[in-house]
């Protein structure tokens, strides 16, 4: 079998020609399926996504008639490799992603392979019924992905394994034969020959797999093939990671969903005393076992006392009788100390600190990296404590280090472990230690794999678990499949080595040139795009699924180049140089980056802190380097001066911004999208008002009661009704406000559009001007959350050398943070509305909104703002090319959550995009938080009087220094 064709454009035509579906050998479409969730990276030759089972069987007989392998791919999480290959790409997520039926009488479902598990769940959802298995990819992954795999996850002591919950399967062979798999084997239903391997082998059948292992997905399954087990083809397909045929439909067995459940949270001394405790609570009945350890946990989280814990979840018919279940594990369990926890929102926050472990426990608290090379073996439950002593002892032999979290109950283990996969010695030492801890799994009576398969990462170490004879019967199960090899090669059998083919290899030796300093990453682009595993959090359809707002733009537009993990492919492959050949200039990079909205959401939201906005910034930055920009660069990304040079014209400006035709000719040289609305300048700036309104009266300042207030371009030209209202507030909080005593910007338009020296010489400035402040030793409101997040982050990461920079981030704060540290007693005014909205994306990623939800809830201001992103996000949603994708982010959970707010809710955003697009978009207004409660403070605010703790005269906010 060709495993690398030289000229594809041969291939691609024929596919093209016999394929209903989509077809693509682009240097893009080949970038962004290099890599999977693991260490491994091979390169494609092109990808198909089929329409149906025809397109499937027309495309493999294109490609056995070139000689061509297959590799059928759904979310791409897989951990070990087998996500990847040399030949065509097979995406089902693009078009056979449909539920066919639903039988809640049967209680099953018939499904094509490339739906993701959370659309089953919520389409079975209303029938009190559910999908057993539920890996912590589940908003992301396939049921297609997770039939190759033999997928687990949280509720597999409960519920099983995906083998557990198969009742059959179609698939056509690369041959070009379909197959229905079921139980029996019947005429037509496998490849002839099949039956006769069984029954030559039975007795190797019989003895030759290891017993007592409830999380056994390692190899082939050929002991359901055996009659006492039904001959069960379908189960034995489960777990075959795309080497033997390509499946087509599924129908899955769906079992009751408990109406409440709730959590108990058990804390013990270490991982290896919570893994003892694990198998002793099955009895128990719980649905789910799981165990992680402190390192993967924030400060703060609240847990128990202990270094780790388990979680293990109860359901019943009531939340009382959940409850009392999940007491009755706490009292039984030998633990330091637990707890219950049975409000819903609680216990998806701590899912959702063990679901993000997988990219998490991929940085190592002092910031060294870690990776997936030995990520899930299971042994017998009973086992398992002994074992992670053994592996611990193991790891510090080798000198290295890594956590272990997972599916305790099972016996199965996650760990991500700081290999050196950069140098050839710690390539070498990778592959000495797999060596040995594979031994050392099958010493325990374990499996090399418990959840994701063998891939290339331990298909190569089955030897050790099985031995010779049982794996050359797995090699002659393919070949009556797969005589031609084509299937997914390289995988389970005839594997290629476990250190060959690492995603690390073709990635520049040396760090390249950037403007960034990348202080997590030790100052290497690579290094920061190395953050990206695959884990693909950032390919969720809904917001709420992944519990933050990222990745708007993938939500939006489907497509893989447009998540954040697409990005971050694209951009690896931009540094190898091997598919995608440009550097800097590519246009591969640039098109799946002009989507991108810097919300900035991956920041907080993925598990390992991808950081697109800045890696999109950099790259514009360097592919725009003495060449000329887009007009948007120049009318959007010079915002501040443009606004700087109208403000004394301010009314004319606004006048002329009114004739349709000077308008639509403004925003044409502009590159603004025809679309949009020019927005209005303010008749008098907000810093012009606010030095009449201090009268430039000196005054010692009191630390600790006192604020300087950040006159931003959006609150300083656009909307000086928020700083207005601020300042209202503010007094009467008794906060003595400073204005900084010259022209001030925080650099954020130049950043947005790349324009990076540029951004640097305008924060240089602003910390010129602001350096007297910084000795004040004062906190500094910024009403606008975008130019709070890139004081905070990118003016030290632009300019890490200058000491000044530090210190001005670390006195950034947003309105609620300022009230809270000066005026720690103030009672806001009692408005008692509810409110709908919007939460900042930056805020969401970079500053926290704590302080405003508890300075709403004081206000009596009831409700949660919508996640996600307003979909304007500064000049994105203004430019040429952009209105439709940002109209779909707004409509993704922002307008409907305003659509449906009930009469006399407040509208509140306080950022001046979201304000400006609910405007746009809904004809509402939205206001900044100061001015919700300016309005509420009455005559008294008014007057500058004080509420609460503070003790000040009247007059007292008139004498304040103005710089």
């Amino acid at each position: 079998m060709a495993q690398h064709i030289r000229d594809t454009s041969e291939l691609a035509r024929a596919l093209k020609a016999a394929v209903g579906g989509d077809v693509d050998f682009s240097a893009a479409a080949r970038a962004l399926t290099t890599m999977d969730a693991s260490n491994y990276r091979r390169v494609p030759a092109g990808v198909v996504a089929p329409r149906d089972a025809d397109d499937v069987a027309a495309a493999l007989e294109v490609c056995r008639r070139h000689g061509v392998p297959v590799v059928p791919r759904g979310g791409g999480t897989s951990i070990a490799g087998q996500a990847t290959g040399t030949g065509v790409v097979l995406d089902f997520t693009r078009h056979m992603n449909r539920i066919l039926a639903v039988d809640p009488d049967a209680r099953t479902a018939r499904v094509q392979p490339g739906v993701v598990l959370d659309r089953l769940q919520q389409a079975v959802r209303g029938h009190g019924l559910v999908f057993g298995p539920d890996p912590s990819t589940h908003s992301r992954c396939t049921l297609g992905g997770m039939i190759g795999n033999n997928a687990c996850g949280a509720h597999s002591v409960a519920w099983g394994t995906t083998a557990d919950n198969v009742r059959d399967l179609s698939v056509v062979t690369y041959a070009g034969a379909r197959h229905h798999l079921a139980r029996g084997l019947g005429p037509g239903s496998a490849p002839p020959g099949l039956g006769d391997l069984v029954e030559r082998h039975l007795a190797l059948l019989r003895t030759g797999f290891p017993a007592g292992l409830p999380r056994r997905i390692s190899g082939y399954a050929l002991d359901a093939l055996l009659p006492e087990n039904g001959a069960d083809l379908a189960r034995a397909f489960c777990g075959s990671e795309g080497t033997l045929a390509v499946l087509t439909e599924a129908t899955v067995r769906l079992v009751d969903a408990p109406a409440a459940r709730a959590l108990a949270v058990l804390g013990y001394p270490d991982e290896s005393a919570a893994a003892e405790a694990a198998a002793g609570l099955l009895p128990l009945g719980p649905l789910t076992v799981e165990g992680m350890a402190e390192d993967l946990v924030p400060l703060g989280h609240g847990l128990p006392r202990g270094g780790a814990w388990l979680f293990v979840e109860t359901g019943g018919a009531t939340a009382a009788q959940a409850g009392d279940r999940a007491e009755r594990i706490v009292r039984a369990a030998d633990a330091l100390d637990g707890t219950v926890v049975g409000e819903p929102a609680a216990v998806r926050a701590l899912w959702r600190l063990r679901e993000d472990a997988s990219g998490t426990a991929t940085r190592m608290p002092d910031g060294g990296e870690a990776w997936p090379g030995w990520e899930d073996c299971a042994v017998p439950p009973a086992r398992l404590g002994a074992y992670l002593r053994d592996f611990r002892a193991l790891l510090t032999e080798h000198g290295l280090r890594g956590t272990p979290y997972g599916h305790f109950g099972d016996g199965c283990i996650h760990v991500r472990i700081d290999f050196d996969l950069l140098s050839r010695d710690g390539v070498r030492r990778f592959r000495v230690f797999s060596e040995q801890v594979a031994s050392l799994v099958v010493a325990h009576g374990g499996s090399l794999s418990g959840e994701h398969g063998d891939g290339q990462a331990r298909a190569e170490l089955l030897p050790k678990m099985y031995g010779d004879e049982l794996v050359a019967l797995f090699g002659r199960f393919k070949d009556l499949w797969d005589p031609a090899g084509a299937m997914n090669p390289g995988m389970l059998v005839r594997p290629g080595p476990l250190d060959a083919n690492l995603r690390f290899a073709p990635l520049p030796a040396t760090p390249v040139d950037v403007v960034f300093g990348y202080p997590h990453d030790g100052g290497d682009f690579a290094g920061a795009v190395r953050r990206c595993v695959g884990v693909a959090k950032c390919r969720t359809e809904h917001a709420a699924a992944g519990g933050g707002l990222m990745c708007p733009s993938y939500r939006a537009t489907g497509e893989e180049q447009h998540s954040t993990r697409g990005r971050a492919r694209l951009l690896h492959e931009m540094l190898a140089g091997e598919v995608v050949t440009d550097g800097w200039r590519s246009t591969e990079v640039r098109d799946a980056l002009d989507l991108c909205l810097s919300c900035k959401g991956c920041r907080s939201d993925c598990p390992v802190g991808v950081d697109m906005a800045t890696y999109k910034a950099e790259f514009l930055h360097h592919h725009y380097a003495g060449r000329r920009r887009p007009a948007a660069h120049y009318a959007m990304g010079r915002l501040p001066q443009w606004l700087r040079a109208a403000a004394p014209w301010a009314p004319a400006v606004n006048a002329l911004a009114r004739v349709r035709p000077l308008a639509a000719l403004a925003k044409r040289l502009g590159g603004i999208a025809p679309q949009r609305e020019l927005p209005r300048l303010a008749p008098e700036t907000f810093r012009r008002w606010l030095r009449g309104h201090l009268g430039g009266r000196a005054q010692v300042l009191e630390r600790g009661r006192s604020a300087v207030l950040w006159p931003d371009t959006f609150t300083d030209h656009l909307s000086p009704s928020a700083g207005r209202a601020a300042v209202r507030v503010m007094e009467a909080a008794g906060i003595d406000i400073v204005l900084p005593p010259g022209r001030v910007c925080c650099g954020l338009t130049y950043v947005s559009t790349g324009q990076l020296d540029r951004a640097r010489h305008v924060m240089r400035r602003t910390l010129d001007v602001v350096e007297p402040l910084l000795d004040l030793d004062v906190p500094v409101a910024v009403l606008e959350p975008s130019c709070a997040a890139t004081l905070r982050t990118d003016l030290t990461e632009l300019l890490g050398d200058d000491p000044r920079s530090h210190r001005l981030a670390a006195s950034v704060r947003t309105f609620a943070q300022t009230l809270e540290q000066c005026a720690p007693d103030w009672q806001p005014p009692l408005i008692g509305r509810p409110v709908a909205g919007q939460t900042h994306c930056h805020q969401h990623a970079v500053l926290g909104d704590a302080a405003e939800r508890r300075l709403r809830e004081r206000a009596g201001l009831t409700g949660e703002l919508s996640g996600g992103c307003c979909g304007l996000a500064g000049n994105f949603g203004f430019e040429r090319g952009h209105y439709e994708v940002s109209v779909a982010c707004a409509e993704d959970q922002l307008l409907p959550a305003v659509r449906s707010a009930a009469a006399g809710t407040e509208l509140l955003a306080d950022g001046f995009s979201c304000r400006t697009q609910l405007d746009q978009l809904a004809g509402r207004r939205a206001r900044h938080l100061a001015e919700v409660l300016a309005d509420g403070l009455g005559a008294d605010g008014a007057d500058g009087l004080v509420h609460g703790g503070a003790d000040r005269s009247a007059d007292g906010p008139g004498d304040l220094h103005a710089g």
